[in-house]
């Protein structure tokens, strides 16, 4: 173990002092896409769009973008995935898809197979140990911290057997891929992650804890904050840091980190680090690379080439879908705090693929972003362009003037008169002056959005608030089948949502 030690400790600082500047962001990306046409040049699709002569092309981005339309995840499984999934290979991809990440994300909808090839498996492996090097930048960190147990807090680790190919959460088959290495340190281990009911997972995640020296937790912020609480309230601790005192460490993703940090802090006994992640079914897009900022770095060079389209009126209809003219840009044409919607050709076979996210980029030359939203969800009954990262910072700003803690959220339009207006269903358990959060949520998307303020003074009605027990959002999920510890309420409610949220509500008064 001391050889281990040093041994972990040596290749930090190598990386850490390490610059490689061989190439340039730009540079890196189209040798990237080079590489992902080489490699598919040969499928169906490749033949189909003729990789052949792109490859050939004065200027590879243009060539590609030019010749291969645009894809939304409807769009590429009806023309080309449901034909993997019927077992028929090298269609998107050369080698054979052995597995199939589900996500329904927060649209409602059934749940998307998204090819994980073993190319994209490994990519994400490479990305993992990146942002693992990165720690050597975060001070406080002992090197003990890569020897000790870390705490996964994801979707069930059983998979769906299809014959030819398994299905299930990103986090399942991750789990069941776990390095050797890796294994003996991997809490709550395999077994207890292959339960498919979350209850029973975090009932014995809870009564395991005290055997486990936990130094790290991973996972979406909401299902993590439920299972700490679980913990404290099992054991009838003060905090965490009672039964994990070394406990250093969150790594999270999936949803946006801030507005549960207020959550999560109460449930400490001492500071710990945060750090961001974009990992998605589809890749391992970015990580908080450096402390100095809460914003990812793009994982460039590691099988998926990015592209990004100005999310405007001039690019988008009111559905959030790309329209026919829509204006594609590559990495050395973005500028910092525009948003943009994410493309991108993935070492899965996903090619000009819409994930569905949009970013805005805060450091050009480091390529760092952070998620501002989804391109369905926002909020444009009549031109206010409400983004959920506008919903975020209102939240934020409301829990530290009036210091509350507000665990979950959600927004729809209704109409009020001939006219809209919004709708925000808060989670909070303690009393709150609703009226006076209203006041402050209004006055503050007023300020950061100024769309959102000119129709404020004319054709957007006053908000509406009502404020939930948090336990409601849970049970919600739980109602709905989305219990699995890697889904997310959304953020905004739209067309059958709405309804849905409604019925549910009612039911349960």
């Amino acid at each position: 173990m001391p050889i281990l030690r040093k041994i972990i400790k040596r290749t930090l600082t190598v990386s850490q002092n390490f610059k490689p500047s061989f190439l340039t962001n730009e540079q890196l990306e189209e040798k990237t896409l080079r590489r992902l046409l080489q490699e598919a040049a040969h499928t169906a699709f490749g033949q189909y769009y003729n990789f052949k002569e792109i490859l050939r092309s004065d200027d590879l981005i243009e060539a590609y973008q030019a010749k291969v339309p645009i894809h939304d995840y409807n769009k590429i499984h009806d023309e080309w995935w449901h034909l993997q999934l019927k077992g028929h290979d090298n269609i998107t991809w050369p080698s054979k898809i052995k597995y199939y990440g589900l996500s329904s994300g927060t649209s409602g909808a059934p749940s998307k197979y998204l090819p994980e090839s073993d190319e994209m498996l490994k990519s994400m492996r490479r990305a993992g140990l990146k942002m693992f090097f990165s720690l050597a930048k975060y001070n406080g960190l002992d090197d003990g911290v890569f020897l000790k147990d870390y705490l996964l807090i994801g979707g069930s680790g059983t998979l769906n057997n299809h014959g030819q190919y398994q299905s299930g959460d990103l986090s399942g088959i991750n789990a069941n891929l776990t390095p050797i290495w890796l294994k003996s340190k991997y809490r709550p281990g395999l077994k207890v992650a292959k339960l498919k009911d979350w209850q029973q997972r975090v009932d014995l995640i809870a009564k395991n804890a005290p055997k486990w020296d936990i130094v790290g937790i991973s996972g979406l912020p909401s299902w993590v904050q439920l299972t700490i609480e679980h913990i404290v309230e099992y054991h009838k601790l003060d905090n965490i840091h009672q039964i994990w005192p070394n406990l250093q460490m969150f790594i999270s993703g999936g949803i946006a980190l801030e507005p549960y940090k207020k959550s999560l802090d109460k449930l400490l006994g001492k500071p710990i680090i945060y750090m961001d992640t974009y990992l998605a079914s589809e890749g391992f897009i970015a990580f908080q690379a450096r402390p100095e900022t809460h914003s990812m770095a793009l994982v460039l060079n590691n099988g998926i080439f990015y592209e990004f389209i100005p999310f405007d009126d001039k690019n988008f209809d009111e559905e959030g879908m790309p329209l026919p003219t829509a204006k594609t840009l590559s990495l050395k044409d973005v500028e910092a705090n525009k948003d943009y919607a994410l493309v991108i050709s993935t070492c899965s076979g996903a090619w000009r693929y819409l994930i569905g996210d949009t970013v805005r980029f805060t450091d050009i030359e480091r390529a760092e972003i952070i998620i501002s939203g989804r391109t369905k969800h926002f909020l444009s009954v009549c031109g206010e362009h409400l983004s959920v990262d506008n919903m975020n910072k209102a939240i934020n700003y409301v829990q530290e003037v009036l210091n509350i803690n507000i665990q979950e959220y959600t927004v729809s339009a209704v109409k009020s008169g001939t006219h809209y207006a919004h709708k925000w269903y808060l989670g909070c358990d303690t009393d709150i002056d609703k009226e006076k959060v209203t006041q402050l949520i209004d006055q503050h998307l007023q300020e950061i959005n100024d769309d959102y303020a000119s129709e404020r003074r004319s054709m957007l009605q006053q908000l509406q608030m009502e404020v939930l027990p948090s336990k409601v959002f849970h049970d919600y999920l739980v109602s709905s089948g989305k219990s699995s510890g890697q889904s997310k309420f959304p953020r905004v409610l739209k067309g059958g949502q709405v309804a849905a949220w409604d019925t549910f509500l009612q039911k349960n008064k």
